[in-house]
């Protein structure tokens, strides 16, 4: 199958001004549309051709890196646009507890994963993830993904890439990240990820 660039799940200027609309224009319908054109162009006429994009993931982790790259991008964009939202959301009764028992608060998870996102160095991923049964912050770096993991069940991630957040915040990553963490996460989708129980699907 081909696959799509998903649709932003709200309005471009939703997310302003943590992240503008010019950011989002260049990030969604250029970045990541590379990133799905160049897997469609790798899988075709390929055994990968039919498979989901989890599965093209899977088959091509440490075989073939470039496919790899582009087609753990794709993912994990598709999961970082769900990963935020306009609106202000709550966490279920569940994972509030969760955060409770592994951090002591929201507000020290919030903490802790601005904490690791200002540190991780270079390009990649800062991901909150249910991991035997207990919340836990995962880090990736460039393009790789938890989406393949097994035994890890991602909830949210944050993109720490410089084009997520360079037009708005310049180098300052821990601005984005205070301005993302703080108030864009989307804690529905994440209690739907936990509820679910399995690691969250690419639409076809």
């Amino acid at each position: 199958m081909a696959f799509k660039l998903i649709d932003l799940p709200y309005d471009d200027n939703a997310l302003a001004p943590a992240v503008s609309a010019e950011t989002l224009s260049y990030h969604h319908g250029k970045h990541h549309q590379a990133y799905i054109d160049k897997t469609n162009k790798a899988i075709e006429g390929t055994d990968h051709a039919d498979k989901s994009l989890e599965e093209v993931v899977s088959a091509a982790r440490g075989s073939d890196q470039g496919l790899f790259n582009n087609a753990a991008q794709s993912w994990n964009h598709g999961f970082y646009w769900h990963s935020m939202s306009g609106e202000e959301t709550s966490a279920s009764d569940e994972l509030k507890s969760m955060i409770d028992s592994a951090f002591g608060s929201a507000d020290d998870l919030k903490d802790k994963l601005k904490e690791r996102g200002a540190g991780h160095f270079a390009s990649g991923w800062v991901w909150l993830a249910e991991k035997n049964g207990e919340l836990t912050i995962e880090e990736t770096h460039d393009g790789d993904t938890l989406a393949d993991q097994d035994g890890v069940n991602p909830l949210l991630v944050v993109d720490l890439w410089e084009h997520a957040y360079y037009l708005d915040h310049q180098n300052k990553r821990p601005e984005y990240l205070d301005a993302v963490v703080g108030s864009k996460l989307n804690w529905s989708f994440a209690s739907e990820n936990l509820a679910r129980g399995e690691t969250w699907k690419y639409p076809a």
